[in-house]
């Protein structure tokens, strides 16, 4: 296995087939250029984490061509070659982004340390940009995982809105994703380097939510013994989250209202306004529009907000995502529970999708996971769901059926799948052992 992939720019070909030899030998992989065109469609094509480059190439300067290397590709460490007497060429080059320097022949003891060295700091760096790539990237729009007509029409109109300031507004039952929307939005907009805040505005009481939102001077009630930001005021040049927004108090939603048609605000004890540089997009469950005739949400603030509106389909809409959605998660959720487990059943997979989901995707990843934790095979069976998936009503009951004849169905049917394990079949209803045997004896089950 390589070691790293070095870079040799030089235009003599006796040293520069010398170093190859050599830094091959110590197990690095190596390329070799004998000018800057040449090394600029290498570094084009290939990923390379150090570079060795002569100070005086036939095509360019060593100095300014480490300069721009450096800036478009920073994570790669460069040592510059100098003649001897050239010093100031190999210092100038240190202070244009260069590793170090070599002066040829009378470096050699350094080379082999030095390159480790930098390929050390290098690789650091290439890992470090590759996990803030996968940060980044799990809330790409690629990344939101769905083949239905009615996922993809709301991604489309995500993608189409993410690089407009326009304020949107998604709409759609509990965990069907609004936050990941949002997320993806920020990220494919010109605010992807500023701040994304997230606030559930069902999370906290008026006078709270207020200043989390607003901030607050030292002074202005008990207890503010200092200034504090809000949330809006930490999201500056970026995007705030209002999740949950029907269920913002209307006394806020007046000063929201004013922050989306000034872009100011006042923090609460403060008579000075404060610049609001930020992208708001809005969630909610709720039906505004009856909130609005209830008089429960102000229709001004509605119409701001839904400058652009995106519905968000629910799971019972998009069941042929289920499968898929279903796939990742297990592959997510079985080695984080330390599990080996090679995927599902068809009936397994039958029941999640005729199954209506409550709670979207959010509720099919909990009944995920507590399926990996009681799996004991490789395999996810129908046994590891939940009660509301083995509970039917025999035929001909209608909904008559009492609690004890719903109870004692479900009993019957989980022990007719662990195939008369009552153990099992107690782990899986969450009772004790003696009660499902008191259970069995109650309801005459044989």
């Amino acid at each position: 296995m390589s070691k790293g992939h070095i870079l040799i720019i030089d235009d003599e070909d006796q040293l520069r087939r010398l170093l190859v030899k050599l830094l091959t030998l110590e197990g690095y992989t190596v390329s070799e250029a004998a000018n800057a065109k040449a090394a600029w469609k290498l570094l084009e094509r290939e990923e390379v984490q150090v570079i060795l480059s002569d100070v005086k190439l036939p095509d360019a300067d060593g100095v300014t061509l480490s300069e721009a290397i450096k800036v478009k590709y920073p994570e790669t460490e460069i040592i510059v070659l100098t003649a001897y007497g050239n010093i100031p060429d190999g210092v100038k080059a240190i202070k244009s982004g260069a590793f170090d320097y070599l002066t040829k022949g009378d470096d050699n003891n350094r080379l082999l340390p030095l390159v480790s060295k930098a390929m050390d700091k290098a690789m650091l760096q290439f890992r470090i940009r590759s996990l803030e790539n996968r940060i980044g990237g799990k809330y790409d729009f690629d990344n939101i995982i769905g083949q239905s007509a009615e996922i993809k029409e709301a991604i489309a109109l995500a993608r189409k809105v993410a690089p407009t300031d326009v304020t949107v507004l998604l709409l759609g039952e509990t965990g069907v994703g609004k936050e990941v929307f949002a997320q993806a939005i920020h990220r494919a907009s010109q605010r992807s380097k500023e701040p994304f805040v997230a606030v559930n505005c069902s999370a906290f009481g008026k006078d709270i939510l207020e200043s989390e939102l607003f901030g607050h001077k030292a002074g202005a009630f008990t207890g503010a013994v200092r200034d504090k930001k809000g949330f809006l005021e930490e999201a500056r040049n970026g995007t705030v989250f209002l999740d949950e927004i029907g269920e913002m108090p209307l006394e806020l939603q007046a000063k929201l209202l004013r922050v989306l048609e000034t872009r100011e605000f006042y923090k609460v004890g403060d008579a000075k306004p404060v610049t609001a540089n930020i992208r708001i997009i809005a969630a909610t469950n709720r039906q505004l529009d009856q909130d609005i005739e209830n008089g429960q949400f102000r229709a001004d603030l509605f119409y701001r907000l839904s400058a652009f509106q995106i519905k968000l389909p629910s799971l019972q809409e998009r069941r042929k995502d289920v499968p898929l959605l279903a796939t990742f998660f297990l592959r997510q959720l079985a080695p984080k529970n330390g599990k080996k487990i090679t995927g599902m059943d068809d009936s397994f997979v039958k029941a999640l999708q005729q199954h209506h989901w409550k709670g979207n995707i959010r509720e099919l990843r909990n009944v995920i996971e507590r399926a990996v934790i009681l799996a004991e095979g490789p395999v996810l069976d129908t046994s590891l769901l939940p009660f509301e998936f083995h509970f039917s009503a025999p035929a001909g009951t209608g909904s008559s059926l009492t609690l004890a004849d719903m109870e004692k169905q479900h009993i019957i049917r989980v022990l007719q799948q662990t195939k008369g394990n009552k153990t099992k079949a107690a782990e899986l209803l969450q009772i004790g052992l003696t009660t499902l045997y008191s259970k069995i004896r109650e309801y005459n089950i044989q």
